[in-house]
């Protein structure tokens, strides 16, 4: 994948590209216009540029690239190599002969006297010509030259990036030599987003995507660098699943009381996705006993016809049965939180209420169930701030989520966090 660049690579008239006579390239000690370097260029290669010239300005394009070829026969030295080239890239540009303009801009860098001024633009020129001509192992040596030269990094290092990119392919990525390339890619990228940045525009939300994509198949950690950039740079639902499902995979030994509130995030976000999506949170939802959260979501992946009739419907029946019964223990089971020595008959009515939508009193039990302590501190917040949060009092879910302190208990508040920052916005 080519990527989308919001730096355009132009390319100026060859700096010696003015009208040639041999008076004017026989001397060496000739006054140059500033800049241009100063050449002692074979009488035979003059002749052959005069009449390459000759034919440009007749629009002649296939005559003046016989007649360049013709000079490249007749080339002695540095000097004929540079000027022939500094023709040729003028004939590439009016001809809009790309292919002729690479190599116009590889004789004269070769030659090794193209000023510095230009040497840095020339050689990520070249680079970007060459991954897209899939030529990897030379795009990745000019942009380096072109970067020594202090030229645009924001626009070098995308290109530097997808040519580590090529060279690592897109089979046994996680083996090496690709592996290494695709970190190298990666820091390139980075250093991109980076220059971008510096330069007051906008990092295009492609490129983390890119980043997460090949971090993933390289099977890097930095994947969650990467998926967390990705978020911040374009908050959806997506982009969040990809960070909720890393975090799962890097905590594999999460609790499902853990995992049900991570998958609540998922929910609030529309990173519902695929039918596993909603019937992994129906079943943790199930296995917690929060019935009315098992019929909510299941109801919702059957309206938006990612599940047919048939799909959860081992864990939706059973909890269809119980809602009833479940929701007319609640007046009770709140009279019984308030008598109560501790806060877990708190806790598990707001549990309740929270998997009926009531978010109102689902915050009421569990600031009752902290009151009254001997309760997992964490987990409380932790639902609190869900609760808070789906409610509407977003300073309110943002505090109780910043209390959640330890484990991957604080993980899952930093998602959430994540995500009502975007929603601040």
């Amino acid at each position: 994948m080519r990527f989308v660049t919001p730096v355009a690579l132009t390319l100026a008239l060859a700096m010696t590209g003015g009208a040639l006579s041999v008076p004017a390239f026989a001397a060496k000690k000739e006054e140059k216009k500033a800049g241009a370097p100063k050449l002692n260029v074979s009488p035979d290669v003059i002749k052959s540029l005069q009449a390459a010239q000759k034919a440009l300005e007749a629009q002649d394009f296939a005559g003046a690239k016989a007649a360049l070829a013709e000079a490249d026969g007749k080339a002695k030295s540095n000097d004929d190599k540079y000027q022939i080239g500094a023709i040729k890239l003028n004939a590439s540009i009016a001809a809009k002969d790309n292919a002729l303009q690479t190599e116009a801009l590889n004789q004269m860098l070769d030659s090794g006297l193209t000023p510095p001024e230009q040497a840095g633009q020339f050689n990520a020129v070249v680079a970007d010509q060459a991954v897209a001509a899939k030529n990897y192992d030379v795009a990745i040596q000019r942009a380096q030259a072109a970067l020594a030269a202090g030229y645009k990094p924001e626009a070098v290092n995308p290109t530097l990036a997808q040519a580590y990119f090529g060279k690592a392919g897109t089979t046994n990525v996680s083996a090496e030599p690709a592996r290494g390339f695709t970190v190298q890619g990666l820091a390139a990228l980075k250093a991109a987003a980076q220059a971008i940045k510096a330069s007051g525009q906008q990092v295009p939300a492609q490129w983390y995507q890119i980043g997460v994509s090949r971090a993933e198949a390289a099977k890097l950690p930095e994947v969650t660098e990467w998926a967390t950039m990705a978020y911040q740079a374009e908050p959806s639902g997506q982009n969040l699943r990809t960070l909720v499902r890393l975090f799962q995979r890097a905590n594999p030994n999460i609790s499902n009381r853990e995992n049900l509130d991570v998958l609540r995030l998922l929910g609030a976000s529309d990173g519902l996705v695929i039918a596993a999506d909603y019937t992994e949170y129906a079943e943790m939802a199930s296995k917690t006993g929060i019935y009315g959260e098992v019929k909510s979501v299941i109801d919702k992946g059957r309206s938006k016809g990612v599940l047919n009739a048939s799909q959860g419907g081992d864990v939706y029946q059973p909890a269809v049965a119980k809602i009833a019964g479940d929701k007319a223990s609640l007046g009770s089971a709140e009279a019984d939180a308030q008598k109560a020595a501790n806060g877990k008959i708190a806790a598990a009515t707001a549990d309740a209420y929270l998997g009926y939508g009531d978010y109102a009193k689902a915050a009421s039990m569990f600031e009752l169930a902290k009151q009254k302590g001997g309760v997992d501190a964490d987990e409380v917040n932790t639902r609190l701030g869900i609760a808070k949060a789906m409610g509407g009092d977003m300073t309110g879910a943002k505090a109780a989520f910043s209390a959640v302190q330890g484990g991957s208990r604080k993980q899952v508040a930093g998602l959430w966090l994540a995500y009502l920052g975007t929603k601040g916005a």
